[in-house]
């Protein structure tokens, strides 16, 4: 959305509208196979991972340790919830 800049950039406003599309689409499909609570979890999990690392691609952002230790957490957190019995 940030390259959209306000959704005033035709290309980047398609570009964003088709990933949330998309977005909404996977969580759709995850809730067949997964608990609410898990799903949203992992969806915004993976989110929040992504954007870090895709600001970094697209923005330039630093990737420092911390943030690395940060991901690395919500990966784990993401595999135990999965792994949990329901």
């Amino acid at each position: 959305m940030k390259l959209s800049n306000g959704y005033t950039r035709p290309g980047w406003t398609a570009v964003s509208l088709i990933a949330l599309g998309a977005f909404v689409w996977l969580l759709g499909r995850a809730l067949t196979a997964l608990p609410v609570g898990v799903a949203y979890a992992v969806w915004t999990g993976i989110g929040a991972a992504g954007t870090v690392l895709i600001g970094s691609v697209l923005f330039g952002e630093s990737i420092t340790p911390l943030k690395l230790g940060g991901i690395g957490l919500i990966v784990g957190g993401i595999v135990l919830l999965r792994s949990a019995p329901a």
